[in-house]
């Protein structure tokens, strides 16, 4: 028995040790991670999730605004033409993971 508790004593400290530095691993990951680089990217995926939402009218508000906030958060907003009625279609997408965090139309 007594040949036993140094080898839990050793499991427990490398399991400790191992769940640490994969904790560390993955934070950097996630920081890392960059899966919206740029403005084009932004713009495709803001079509891809506008279309189904107002239509092909979205192709008419183009050329469309990008604009990187904090260096995280994408904002895509669709352009008024002169002298026209309306409003556009605006989304914001997280830089890091490509979430969605909010679409909207103004008007």
């Amino acid at each position: 028995m007594k040949s036993l508790i140094p080898k839990i004593v050793f499991l427990t400290t490398m399991l400790f040790i191992f769940s640490c530095k994969s904790s560390n691993i993955t934070a950097k990951i996630e920081d890392d991670l960059n899966l919206v680089p740029n403005k084009e990217t932004a713009i495709k995926i803001a079509e891809a999730i506008w279309l189904p939402i107002y239509g092909k009218s979205i192709y008419e508000k183009k050329p469309y605004s990008v604009e990187l906030i904090d260096n995280k958060i994408w904002r895509v907003k669709g352009t008024l033409k002169l002298e026209e009625v309306g409003g556009v279609p605006i989304i914001e997408i997280q830089k890091s993971d490509c979430k969605i965090i909010n679409v909207t139309h103004s008007k």
